[in-house]
């Protein structure tokens, strides 16, 4: 998407190669405007052409900049040494380092909600109206990033809200100022701008899927998942500090736990799948842990110096620790041969020829490095058995195909899964190319 928009600001561009990138720009689903993806184009302007560390430059600088708030307002709820434990989890858990630098919205989604719910507390304590439009400035960008953020902006803004006014709460301006800044520019795009995208996607994910949350099942997996990203410890630990926490506080970790369970309810696929899908809970239990913390140094003060000391540095050693393996994690993963890889992948691929492939990450790796858009022959996943309404295979694969000069796998494991495509294509087609990593069937001609 931003190479897209990026070839679109180059009025002396190659003509093909944006007719091209463009083409590759519309194949992603694109249901949140591409703000992070416009942002990173303008800097590969600047930058003098592409560069993916532009955008893991700023997706981290957003993170750490919502670090800043989250320990100010983790400060306030409990202590600075709990503020201090809070920051800590939020900066070096593995999964917010990997998840935070990523290039998608929600680093920035995160960022943007973490902010704004520092604001909000800091109307619940004042009730000032710069708090007041801060907090829906912010809240309201990050519904606008990715529209998913709503049900924890508005558990937090509802518990903030009643927490301060109560059954009053209507006859503040500034409540109804609040409401207005987070809902309408989302309301705008998602859906006065894109009606279209939000219905396909909510009949998509949340109507066709919402069977699963009355299984016991999903309930059990969801918690191993949450226990696989955050630890089930730290996680209970965090559900126990909301109970802990100062009357204010605990109003808003309530009312940001309430809409994370909504959330979850919604998008039940999504919650034992896709990880990226938790990041907004990072701040949030991390958060959850202030009150733990407080209690614990509050204990730990009153021991004598030699146990304080050692306390300390077995804080040091568990966060230290969880630096360590999230650095070792990044380290040991090297992507430094994919383009050379997709590039020789492209290269014999008839540049005219139209194909369908098995491949990785919707063809994205393909388009990206290769310059090369193929059809997509489906997966066989538990998300496809869960729609259902598989057709006869030897059907499915004339309908695919139909038209297409080749085929092309570079997924071997999702090829294993599928025998009648793997007979049909070695018994009925031969291999116009082979290589490490990939095979490519010429479906023009039957042996």
């Amino acid at each position: 998407m931003a190479r897209g928009i990026y070839y679109d600001m180059q009025p002396d561009a190659d003509p093909q190669l944006r007719d091209l990138a463009e083409a590759f720009r519309n194949r992603v689903g694109q249901y949140e405007p591409p703000i992070i993806e416009t942002l990173v184009a303008w800097t590969y302007t600047w930058t003098g052409g592409e560069n993916i560390a532009v955008a893991r430059v700023y997706e981290t600088l957003f993170w750490l900049l919502a670090g800043l708030a989250l320990f100010d307002l983790a400060r306030r709820m409990a202590s600075v040494e709990a503020a201090v434990v809070t920051l800590a989890y939020y900066l070096v858990l593995p999964f917010a380092v990997q998840a935070s630098r990523s290039f998608q919205p929600d680093p920035l989604m995160t960022s943007a909600f973490v902010i704004g719910v520092y604001f909000l507390y800091r109307w619940t304590e004042e009730q000032h109206w710069k708090w007041a439009i801060l907090a829906g400035v912010f809240a309201g960008f990050a519904v606008l990033v990715k529209i998913v953020i709503a049900f924890l902006v508005g558990g937090a803004a509802v518990a903030a809200v009643l927490s301060t006014f109560g059954k009053r709460f209507w006859k503040s301006p500034q409540v109804w100022a609040m409401a207005l800044l987070m809902l309408l520019p989302a309301l705008a795009y998602y859906v006065l701008g894109h009606p279209g995208r939000s219905t396909e996607y909510f009949f998509s994910w949340t109507v066709a899927l919402i069977k699963l949350i009355a299984s016991t099942n999903f309930y059990s997996r969801w918690l191993a998942f949450l226990g696989s990203l955050f630890g089930l410890t730290v996680f209970f630990l965090s559900l126990a500090g909301t109970l802990l926490a100062p009357s204010r506080g605990r109003a808003l970790l309530v009312g940001l736990w309430a809409g994370y369970l909504l959330y979850g309810l919604t998008l039940p696929f999504q919650m034992y799948t896709h990880s990226y899908y938790h990041l907004q809970l990072v701040p949030v239990v991390a958060l959850g842990l202030a009150p733990v913390a407080k209690i614990v140094f509050d204990h730990a003060a009153g021991q004598g110096r030699v146990w304080r000391v050692a306390f300390g540095m077995l804080i040091l050693f568990v966060f230290g620790y969880q630096a360590w393996i999230a650095r070792s994690v990044l380290v040991a993963e090297d992507f430094r041969h994919e383009p050379a890889f997709w590039q020789q992948i492209a290269e014999v691929i008839p540049a005219d020829s139209s194909t369908v492939a098995l491949t990785q990450d919707y063809g994205y790796r393909l388009m990206y490095f290769g310059w090369r858009k193929v059809s997509l022959w489906p997966l066989s996943t538990e998300l496809s058995k869960i729609r259902g309404g598989q057709q006869d295979f030897e059907n499915e694969f004339a309908e695919r195909t139909a038209g297409k000069g080749y085929f092309l796998v570079t997924a071997f494991g999702q090829y294993n899964k599928q025998p009648d495509l793997q007979a049909m294509l070695s018994e009925h087609y031969p291999v116009a190319a082979e290589g490490d990593g990939y095979i490519l069937f010429d479906l023009q001609t039957s042996p």
